[in-house]
C-alpha cells in the first residue's frame, strides 16, 4: 500500500509506521499526536482505516497551519506551491533564499511547504532566534507540483472531516486526552534531554515530560512513545524511569548514514515504549523487530477545548 506524504521531515516515522501500527488496538476512536511533525503515523493510520478521528498538534505554529491547509484546503495550497516552485530556472537557488527570507519575515505556512520540499534532506533547522536557516539541496529541485498535488489531495481525502489541527504545548494536549484515545508521541530526543536542538523551535524538559506521562498513567490513557534508541551497542537518549511501567519494543531502522560512510556495520534500532494499559490490551511483550521479520511499510468537539483550530 502506498502511503501519501506531501513533504519529507527528518525523524519522520513513515518507514516504521507499519510496524508501530501492530501495537495499535483494533478499534480506536481517536489517535492523538502531540508532536505531529509530518503526521506520518496518523496518515498511515487513516490509510488503513485504523482510527475514526485524529488530533494533530505541533508547537511549531506554521507547521501546524500547513497541516491544516493540506487537510482542509488542498486545492489552494497545491496551487500556491505550483506558483512558488522553481524547476531548473537559473535563479532557483536565489529564489529559495528569497522564499526563506519571506517565510522568516511573515511566518506564512504556505511558504514552509516549498522550503520543506527543497531544503537539504527535508531537514529543518532553526537558529537561536527561531528563524528557519536550512540551506537548499543543490542536488534536487524539490517535489514537482503535479506530484505534490497528488499527495496533498490523497492526504486530504483520508483525513478531512475527521481531524483537528492545533499548535499547543504538548502538556495542554495531553491534559485534554481521554481514556478512549490512543496517544502517539515522537518528541525531540535532545529536547527531551533538556539540550538545545536546532531541529526544533522549542525543546521540552525531561522531568516535565515524565510527569506528563505519569499523569496519563493515572488517568488510564493509552500511549506509545518513539523516544530513544541505540546504534550497535551504544544507546542514546536519557532513559525513561522504570516506575512508569513501560514496555520496550525495539524496531530495526537500518544502517545509519554515518556508519555507511565509515564502512561499519552498525545498525540503528529505534525504541517504541508502550504504556502499561496499552501493552496489556494488545498483549505486547518486550521484543526486537528485525527488518526481515517485520512488515515495513467533522470537527466533533468544541474548538474552545483545544484552542485555535487551523482550517
Amino acid at each position: 500500500m502506498r502511503i501519501p506524504q506531501p513533504f519529507q521531515y527528518q525523524g519522520s516515522k513513515r518507514a516504521l509506521a507499519a510496524t508501530i501500527l501492530q501495537y495499535l488496538p483494533p478499534r480506536v476512536h481517536r489517535v492523538v499526536e502531540p508532536f505531529a511533525g509530518s503526521s506520518a503515523f496518523s496518515i498511515a493510520c487513516a490509510a488503513r482505516g485504523r482510527s475514526k478521528e485524529f488530533w494533530l498538534n505541533d508547537y511549531n505554529k506554521p507547521l501546524a497551519e500547513l497541516l491544516g491547509l493540506i487537510i482542509n484546503q488542498p486545492e489552494n495550497i497545491s496551487d500556491f506551491y505550483k506558483a512558488t516552485w522553481r524547476g531548473e530556472d537559473e535563479d532557483a537557488l536565489e529564489h529559495y533564499y528569497r522564499v526563506r527570507e519571506d517565510f522568516n519575515r511573515t511566518g506564512d505556512a504556505r511558504l514552509l511547504l516549498y522550503l520543506l520540499a527543497r531544503c537539504v534532506k527535508g531537514s529543518v533547522r532553526y537558529n537561536s532566534e527561531g528563524l528557519f536557516n536550512q540551506s537548499p539541496d543543490k542536488r534536487r529541485l524539490g517535489t514537482r507540483p503535479d506530484t505534490m498535488k497528488e499527495n496533498i489531495l490523497a492526504v486530504s481525502a483520508l483525513m478531512r472531516g475527521k481531524t483537528i489541527v492545533t499548535a499547543q504545548d504538548y502538556r495542554d494536549v495531553l491534559a485534554n486526552c481521554r481514556d478512549t484515545d490512543v496517544v502517539y508521541m515522537d518528541p525531540p530526543y535532545q529536547g527531551v534531554c533538556g539540550e538545545r536542538d536546532s531541529r526544533y523551535l522549542s525543546g521540552i524538559v525531561f522531568d516535565d515530560f515524565v510527569a506528563a506521562l505519569d499523569q496519563l498513567n493515572q488517568r488510564s490513557v493509552r500511549y506509545m512513545i518513539s523516544y530513544d534508541g541505540r546504534l550497535g551497542d551504544q544507546t542514546y537518549g536519557q532513559p525513561l524511569p522504570d516506575y512508569l511501567g513501560l514496555t520496550l519494543v525495539e524496531i530495526e531502522a537500518g544502517r545509519s548514514s554515518q556508519a555507511t560512510l565509515l564502512g561499519r556495520q552498525d545498525v540503528t534500532f529505534e525504541s517504541l515504549y508502550l504504556s502499561e494499559a496499552l501493552a496489556e490490551e494488545v498483549g505486547a511483550r518486550p521484543r526486537t523487530h528485525h527488518r526481515n521479520s517485520s512488515t515495513q511499510m467533522t470537527l466533533l468537539e468544541s474548538p474552545s477545548r483545544y484552542g485555535k483550530i487551523f482550517t
